[in-house]
């Protein structure tokens, strides 16, 4: 079984790029079988990550952060799945 997890944030005006470096340069441990990130209009930054033999939703699994205070526009959105 695989479980997904979506962390989403929205920069400050102007701060998109900032916001992109800073996940891409944070790491998790244990690191997941999986990274993915991207970017989108509107200053917003997606980074999913998937994590192998776990089938519990409310399994104990590293996530980013949020950013600093004065980066993020909103509080930062996240959401996990299972795979069917």
């Amino acid at each position: 079984m695989t479980i997904a997890l979506m962390w989403e944030a929205k920069a400050v005006e102007g701060r998109g790029e900032e916001l992109l470096t800073w996940a891409r340069a944070r790491r998790l441990d244990p690191e997941p079988s999986r990274r993915e990130t991207f970017a989108a209009p509107g200053e917003r930054v997606l980074v999913i990550t998937w994590w192998d033999g776990e089938d519990d939703l409310a399994a104990e699994l590293p996530e980013l952060p949020a950013p600093e205070p004065g980066v993020a526009a909103r509080p930062v959105h996240r959401w996990r799945f299972r795979q069917v």
